[in-house]
C-alpha cells in the first residue's frame, strides 16, 4: 500500500509546471510516468537558467522517463498513440484546440484506449471569452481574486513562489485519482478537465464565503487579522512569526511572553474581536517590544510558554531545522550525468514508508532506447 499507484501508466505531455507537478506526484505514489518532450529542446522548463537541465526542471520532474516524441509527424503520433493504447492515464497542458489540430480527440483516444483516463490542464476551461488568451502563474492569481487578498494596492510587489500553478497541478492529480477510483467501478476511461482559474479560485473559499455572508470583500490583512498571524522583527534583524486566534491562553502566555501584562487591561485588545478589529495597532504596540531582544531568545522564551510560534526560516536555515533533519525531508540522489543533487521527499507517508526509490529528473530522451524496444516503436 506505500505505493498505491504501482502498476498504472501514465503519458505526461507536460511542460513547464502544472502537468509536471501533476505527473510526478502520481509518480511519486508509484506510478510509472513516461515523459513525451520534443526533440528540439523538449520541456521549456528545461532551458529555464540551466542549459538542459534547469534546477527547476529537476524539482518537478522527479521519477519519470523521458523519451523523444516530435508530435508534428505521423510518426511521431503514431508512437504516441501506441504508448496510449497501453497507458492509464494521459496528462496534457496544452492550449484548447491543440490536441484536437494534432488529431488526438477524444473519439481518436476512446478508439485506441476505452480505459484511458485523459487530464487536460488549461488556463481558463474549454469555452468562455478567455478561452484562448495565454495563462501563466501571475494571470491566474490576479484574475481568480488570490492577487487581491496579498498585495497591497498602494505599492503593489509580487512576491513569493508559485501558488496558481502547484495548486493546479494538485487539483489535476486528484481529479485524476478520482478518475482511476470511478474506473475501476465502471470500467470506462474518464475525460478530467481542470483550468487555473478556478482551481485557484477554489483555493481559498474563505474569501468568497466572507463576501457573499458577510459583505466583506477581503483585504491582504483581513485573514490575517482574523487568524492573529504576526510576523516580528528581532533586535537580530530575524523575524518569527505566532499564531494567536485559536484558544484564549495563548494571548495571555504569549503578552506575559512579551512582558506586556498592560495589553491584556487595553480596551483595544480585550477579546478576539476586538483584536481583529485592532489589528494593526496590536502589531505596532507588539513589535517593539520584539525589537528588545534577538531571535533565539524569543524562540526560547515563547517555546517554554507553549505559545504557537516558528522563527521565519530562510531556505537554507529550513534544511538545517532539527525537525526537517529528523523528518529526512531531503535526501541526495545521484543522476549519471548530472551528478549528486538534493531532492524533496513527497509529504506523505503510507504504511511507514515513503514510496517508490526516487530517481532524478531524466536528461531529455535518457529512455528512448528502452521505450522504443518496450513498446515496439518505430
Amino acid at each position: 500500500m506505500h505505493n498505491p499507484l504501482e502498476g498504472i501508466l501514465v503519458i505526461e505531455l507536460g511542460t513547464v509546471l502544472t502537468a509536471p507537478l501533476a505527473g510526478m506526484m502520481l509518480a511519486d505514489l508509484g506510478a510509472r510516468v513516461i515523459k513525451v518532450e520534443h526533440p528540439n529542446g523538449g520541456d521549456p522548463f528545461r532551458r529555464h537558467a540551466g542549459k538542459l537541465y534547469s534546477p527547476h526542471f529537476a524539482s518537478y520532474n522527479r521519477n519519470k522517463e523521458s523519451i523523444q516524441l516530435d508530435l508534428q509527424t505521423e510518426s511521431g503520433r503514431a508512437d504516441l498513440l501506441a504508448l496510449l493504447a497501453r497507458a492509464d492515464v494521459l496528462l496534457e497542458n496544452y492550449r484548447p484546440g491543440v490536441m484536437t489540430r494534432l488529431g488526438l480527440t477524444q473519439g481518436t483516444l476512446d478508439a485506441v484506449n476505452p480505459r484511458l483516463v485523459w487530464a487536460s490542464i488549461t488556463g481558463f476551461g474549454a469555452e468562455g471569452p478567455y478561452r484562448d488568451r495565454p495563462c501563466y502563474d501571475a494571470v491566474a492569481l490576479g484574475l481568480s481574486g488570490l492577487a487581491s487578498q496579498m498585495l497591497e494596492p498602494v505599492q503593489p510587489v509580487m512576491n513569493g513562489p508559485t501558488i496558481s500553478d502547484n495548486i493546479t497541478g494538485m487539483y489535476a492529480a486528484y481529479g485524476i485519482l478520482g478518475a482511476l477510483f470511478g474506473r475501476q467501478q465502471s470500467g470506462k476511461g474518464a475525460r478530467v478537465e481542470v483550468n487555473m482559474l478556478e482551481a485557484s479560485i477554489a483555493f481559498s473559499p474563505e474569501g468568497f464565503a466572507q463576501y457573499t455572508r458577510l459583505g466583506v470583500v477581503p483585504a491582504p490583512q483581513t485573514r490575517v487579522a482574523i487568524s492573529q498571524s504576526h510576523a516580528f522583527a528581532c533586535a537580530d534583524g530575524r523575524l518569527v512569526a505566532v499564531h494567536l486566534s485559536s484558544v484564549e491562553k495563548f494571548w495571555q502566555a504569549f503578552v506575559a511572553v512579551i512582558e506586556r501584562p498592560d495589553l491584556l487591561e487595553d480596551a483595544r485588545f480585550l477579546d478576539p474581536q476586538l483584536r481583529t478589529r485592532n489589528y494593526a495597532a496590536l502589531n505596532d504596540e507588539v513589535a517593539r517590544s520584539f525589537r528588545t531582544r534577538t531571535r533565539a531568545q524569543w524562540c526560547e522564551r515563547l517555546g517554554a510558554s507553549d505559545v504557537p510560534f516558528a522563527p521565519v526560516n530562510t531556505v537554507p536555515e529550513v534544511m538545517e531545522d532539527p525537525q526537517v533533519v529528523q523528518a529526512g525531508t531531503f535526501y541526495r540522489s545521484a543522476h549519471p550525468e548530472q551528478g549528486e543533487m538534493t531532492a524533496i521527499h513527497r509529504p506523505v507517508v503510507i504504511d511507514g514508508a515513503r514510496g517508490p526509490t526516487t530517481r532524478p529528473a531524466p536528461t531529455l530522451g535518457e529512455h528512448d532506447a528502452a521505450i522504443r524496444a518496450e513498446f515496439g516503436l518505430g
